[in-house]
């Protein structure tokens, strides 16, 4: 019987071992993942396996050798080859991509932030780089990543023709809040917000562009004035201790409002892959409307795959319907975070050209800017798959196109940790510790 006892301790002992901490957490928590029990030097593969809601399989991997105890620490050990390289805590989450065979531009996203991400995490014999599905892993654990926390409350915004969902964070309030605005590719994106207030903002994701009848809506400065005292009005909220958050067109957007309205009066904005110059006409759906109008002007759909990019690029150099805003009537912080390889849009030029408007204004202490090298336009919360390309659909029109955002997943995924880190930081001394600003 003591025989039998220790044969099974042995075994037991010998049984790979996969741990994974927290295995229900926020997506910008940092995983602690170890591999225990193996035989010394052992070769493994560690995957990472995700079904989006559209259905699509998203993949990440990496190939790992154990210590002299049969242990492997992701945190501290180097991925020798697979999706990602070198020592890389969360590279199971940034390099993920979709499984070979999968649509062409396809893009990692949350619709539905009530849910979690959930990620099969697997440990295999070996150097695996394919067909997963077909070797049988050591062991295997499910995870959860969420962009709300506990206690955060969601609620749909239909107020006075603006539609958006305010996210409360738990507690009793008021707290400061976040104005939220997402770019060109239109529609309600909430997942920021919703991470926004796990971190103690109340934060309104707005919409402001979509297809259907939301697109006769005159989507102008009017519009984003009334979301803005909407949320300044809410009783959770604190009326002195705003911010305006934007990525791409919604950083236009941000700059022209602090810029040149006289109700939307923040006590900072953040500013990603934004740019002071696009065309603003009598509402801001006409920008994408201008872009659709120069595409068929002069491009040809068929032959330039990387469209939009290209299409931009045109108007800064060429300086077709382009405006270019007062920034130098800015009165509140500005945290500006371009990537040095954003391709679809200029905004390294549009930083530097804020910085000279704003020196010469006088109000060039206000501007933070932070520019990443080898980053792309698409800066989103941390541990984000990189995309260099997806699809994109043309605003009033059918037409799709591959939109080249840019940069390389590695510096990216390093600029959306950081610029994350910076925002959170940022909106905590403005809104928590700042002393509010007296508006005249």
């Amino acid at each position: 019987m003591l025989a039998v006892k220790r044969l099974l301790s042995t075994v037991v002992q010998a049984c790979p071992l996969l741990s994974i901490k927290p295995t229900r957490g926020l997506v910008d928590e940092k995983l602690q993942i170890v591999v225990r029990n193996l035989r010394p030097k052992q070769a493994v593969t560690l995957h990472s396996v995700h079904q989006s809601e559209d259905k699509d399989f998203w993949e990440a991997f990496g190939h790992y050798v154990s210590d002299d105890n049969g242990t492997v620490t992701v945190a501290k050990d180097a991925s020798l080859s697979g999706t990602y390289v070198g020592v890389e805590a969360m590279g199971l989450m940034w390099s993920l991509r979709p499984v070979p065979g999968s649509r062409t531009g396809l893009r990692f996203l949350k619709k539905d932030v009530l849910s979690p991400l959930v990620f099969h995490i697997s440990m295999y014999d070996g150097h695996v780089s394919q067909g997963f599905t077909q070797h049988t892993p050591l062991e295997s654990l499910v995870i959860e990543r969420w962009y709300m926390a506990p206690g955060v409350q969601r609620i749909d915004i239909r107020e006075r023709g603006v539609r958006g969902t305010l996210f409360i964070p738990p507690g009793p309030g008021p707290f400061p809040g976040v104005l939220d605005m997402w770019g060109g590719g239109g529609g309600l994106v909430e997942y920021r917000a919703a991470l926004l207030a796990t971190h103690g903002f109340a934060s309104m994701a707005l919409e402001y562009l979509t297809s259907g009848e939301f697109k006769k809506l005159k989507v102008d400065v009017n519009y984003f004035e009334m979301a803005y005292q909407i949320l300044q009005n809410h009783p959770m909220v604190r009326r002195d201790r705003l911010a305006l958050c934007g990525l791409s067109l919604g950083s236009y957007v941000t700059l022209f409002m602090v810029a040149t309205s006289k109700i939307i009066q923040p006590q900072c904005c953040v500013c990603i892959s934004g740019s002071h110059v696009p065309p603003v006409k009598t509402s801001f759906y006409e920008i994408l409307l201008d872009m659709k109008n120069i595409t068929v002007k002069y491009f040809n759909i068929k032959t330039h795959p990387y469209l939009l990019s290209l299409v931009c690029m045109y108007v800064f150099a060429h300086n077709e319907v382009l405006y270019n805003m007062q920034v130098g009537q800015i009165t509140c912080p500005v945290l500006l975070m371009v990537g040095g390889d954003d391709q679809s849009w200029p905004t390294l030029e549009s930083a530097e050209d804020m910085e000279q408007i704003m020196e010469k204004a006088g109000n060039r202490h206000l501007l933070q800017v932070h520019i990443y090298p080898g980053a792309g336009h698409l800066i989103e919360p941390p541990y984000s798959p990189h995309h260099r390309a997806t699809n994109f659909s043309l605003q009033g029109s059918k037409d799709k196109v591959l939109m080249l955002w840019g940069g390389q997943a590695k510096p990216h995924a390093d600029a959306q940790e950081d610029s994350w880190e910076k925002t959170v930081a940022f909106l905590q001394q403005q809104l928590y510790h700042a002393t509010p600003q007296v508006k005249l």
